[in-house]
């Protein structure tokens, strides 16, 4: 009964990887492994670029980050993607993260300097359609945690972390008919972040990033030439190892759950049946996120989604509402977080806000 009730989140270096970045599918819930395919494609499931209408595109978000604590943390997201032909499409992202202005101290508290840290990853991507209905891609990126600007600390000398990793995905999509209205159904799923571990420190362990598996679905239907609908939800699990329980007596003993493996391959697949609370809480490491998207003549769009994350893993738990409107090659949306749980949520009137143009038609 302790195992299943502790908490015991999953820990990572380099968390700003998982927060969604544009405003879309933060509106939804932070999904869009398998939502219609945008110029944000690149962060959810770069397979979806393989099938948008759209010869090039271009998008810009900007989300204020954690308000409710701070004032001058803040999320950017730069995404662009280009159709070679019917069949092969390229994309480029830009992630920067900036965690604010941090003053550092001596150990008497005498005033050392100041710092701004910052993280960015930078990626790009080859998509191709691999089939009439199914797509592919292989994404490649490096990612770069500066947190203390080479500086020394209680006499340890901090160093940037660098990382490399790479991300598959599989995307697929069938319209179809219902009644006698035109819909489509789509699937998808991409492994993303598989790599290599970050260091701060010569000589301390290195940390784990945030691979992870997004598993989702969508259905959109056209109720007439004027309204269209789409539902969909992801499944989304960390591919890191959960923490074991050590024994109070013998502290390096572990009494529930398995030993840390220094293999990265291992590390995905052992994440799976790691958990010291066994299969039960195996199924809590599962983030759901679930929305709906309204579309009034392609022009003008309402969406709403709710994010899940167990209370021993996290407890991130949040509505988000948010609208879009397109306007000829520009399109602007805009998104809003509201917390679902009675305590304090850091999280709370997050807003996120994206710009972008889209180009001519495949």
């Amino acid at each position: 009964k302790d195992l299943q009730s502790s908490l015991n989140a999953l820990q990572t270096t380099v968390p700003f990887l998982t927060i969604a970045p544009d405003s879309r599918a933060g509106a939804m819930g932070d999904l869009g492994v398998a939502t219609t395919p945008d110029a944000n494609s690149q962060n959810w499931n770069a397979a979806k670029y393989a099938f948008i209408k759209d010869r090039m595109g271009v998008s810009l978000s900007y989300t204020p980050w954690l308000r409710n604590l701070v004032k001058d943390i803040n999320l950017g997201y730069l995404s662009f993607f280009y159709r070679f032909d019917d069949k092969q499409v390229v994309s480029t992202s830009l992630k920067y993260f900036s965690l604010g202005q941090i003053i550092f101290r001596t150990e008497d508290g005498t005033y050392s300097g100041q710092y701004t840290p910052y993280e960015f990853s930078i990626d790009a991507a080859y998509s191709r359609v691999l089939g009439d209905h199914l797509s592919g891609a292989l994404t490649l990126r490096y990612i770069r945690s500066d947190i203390t600007g080479g500086g020394t600390l209680q006499g340890t000398l901090y160093n940037p972390g660098n990382s490399f990793a790479a991300d598959l995905g599989v995307y697929y999509q069938q319209p179809l008919k219902i009644s006698d209205k035109d819909g489509e159904f789509a699937w998808g799923i991409c492994i993303s972040n598989l790599g290599t571990k970050i260091s701060y420190t010569e000589g301390a362990d290195k940390q784990f990033i945030p691979a992870n598996m997004r598993i989702g679905a969508r259905m959109t239907l056209d109720m007439d030439e004027y309204n269209s609908i789409t539902g969909a939800v992801d499944f989304n699990k960390l591919l890191v190892p959960t923490p074991p329980k050590f024994s109070i007596v013998e502290g390096d003993t572990i009494m529930y759950g398995w030993e840390t493996p220094n293999s990265l391959p291992l590390s995905w697949i052992q994440s799976f049946y790691d958990a010291p609370g066994g299969f039960n809480e195996e199924m809590r490491e599962i983030m759901i996120s679930a929305g709906l998207e309204y579309w009034y003549r392609q022009q003008f769009a309402i969406r709403g989604g709710y994010f899940h994350e167990h209370s021993t893993k996290g407890n991130r738990k949040y509505f988000a509402v948010g609208v879009g409107m397109k306007l000829n090659v520009f399109y602007l949306d805009f998104s809003y977080l509201i917390s679902a749980t009675g305590t304090s949520n850091p999280l709370a009137n997050t807003m996120r806000f994206t710009l972008g143009l889209n180009f001519g038609k495949k």
